[in-house]
């Protein structure tokens, strides 16, 4: 959609007073324990503004920055994920009454109507992927509940990390959909777009001006420069068949020597939704509660099976974390896992690149295999 508005950078606090008056809970970038997080936000000066980060494998820095522009950073850890598929969430109690009969009661989701404000094209990428699975694949009411209340507003990305490679993967920098508002920053303000009837709704209550043709230029080449700044890729989108021809690949082996099965790249990621659920008693016995959490295919009782652990091993692990995400996802959601946002790449603590050992696998692959 073409850039039609200008947003004044002073004109950004109406946004969050906007957002505030029609009930939504805003959250934003703001700088805390050395990286960017997302937090609850109500004044645009709590924005990282004059703020930067460096970010290589397995290295995340932040550094004050020449421009005080407040979205010129690359994403830090955090995703949308938490937002809608919860770390850790009670979905059912279970009760015993004094004559011993027992009661299930649903656990109800208690949550106001959400605003984020600085998504990237590649956490649009990823949420779109978590709603196949969740909306589509297995309908979850608990998910269902936070998304329909979720307002969006995206930040086209134009200061992509080393790490970043979602111009691979076809997933940004520019957001392309799957937003209420997205906004190209510039030096003096913000180019806007509408991208539903909720963002339009918001977009009338703002000082917004008509964008001139130079400032139009001036967005789309920054964007285009952060598309080719980006030096590192995958073989091909679609990697399944040369994947799953190579699962006795040596570089499996080679890999797990360095990779501590901590799961900290399935945590990171944006698209993962293992999980695992538990009874947790309470105390005398009255009554538990049936907990659903993040799990890890790194995991050793992620693959536990009837008194047998199917990937006992690092290097199977591995393996299967790979080939799911670049691989049987073509079969469960018609495209890769990866959205290219290289989170996996700066987070692990021993910095392990996807890119390199997909290319170590797979690096024969013709591009554009399908």
């Amino acid at each position: 959609m073409e850039h039609s508005s200008f947003l004044p950078r002073q004109g950004l606090q109406t946004l969050f007073d906007v957002l505030g008056g029609l009930g939504f809970r805003t959250l934003g970038p703001v700088v805390q324990d050395g990286a960017i997080q997302y937090r609850d936000l109500s004044d645009a000066s709590e924005l990282p503004g004059g703020w930067t980060d460096d970010q290589a494998p397995g290295s995340y820095g932040l550094r004050p920055a020449e421009s005080a522009r407040c979205f010129s950073w690359a994403n830090g850890p955090q995703a949308l994920k938490p937002l809608l598929f919860s770390a850790r969430e009670t979905l059912w109690q279970c009760r015993r009454d004094s004559a011993g009969a027992l009661s299930f009661v649903s656990q109800p989701v208690k949550q106001s109507p959400l605003a984020m404000v600085g998504a990237r094209a590649c956490d649009l990428a990823a949420l779109q992927l978590q709603d196949r699975h969740f909306l589509d694949t297995i309908p979850d009411p608990y998910y269902r509940a936070r998304r329909q209340g979720l307002f969006v507003v995206a930040v086209h990305c134009t200061r992509p990390a080393d790490t970043c490679f979602c111009v691979s993967t076809g997933d940004g920098p520019r957001a392309e959909s799957g937003f209420d508002i997205a906004l190209s920053e510039l030096d003096d303000g913000y180019l806007l777009e509408v991208g539903s009837a909720r963002g339009r709704e918001v977009a009338e209550k703002l000082p917004l001006q008509p964008a001139d043709e130079n400032q139009r230029r001036l967005a789309d080449e920054e964007i285009s420069a952060a598309s080719q700044c980006q030096t590192r890729r995958l073989p091909s989108r679609n990697l399944k068949k040369t994947l799953f021809e190579r699962l006795e690949h040596p570089r499996w082996e080679q890999v797990a020597a360095r990779c501590l099965s901590c799961g900290n790249c399935t945590s990171v990621c944006p698209t993962c939704f293992c999980h695992s659920e538990q009874e947790i008693p309470e105390l005398g016995a009255e009554s538990s509660r049936h907990i659903r959490e993040w799990d890890s295919c790194f995991t050793e009782g992620h693959s536990y099976l009837h008194g047998f652990v199917v990937r006992p091993e690092t290097d199977q692990r591995y393996r299967q974390w790979l080939t799911h995400k670049l691989g049987s996802w073509h079969d469960q959601y018609g495209r890769s896992g990866c959205v290219g946002c290289g989170r996996c790449i700066t987070w692990c603590p021993v910095g392990i690149d996807i890119t390199t050992e997909a290319e170590a696998v797979c690096g024969d692959t013709p591009e554009g295999m399908v």
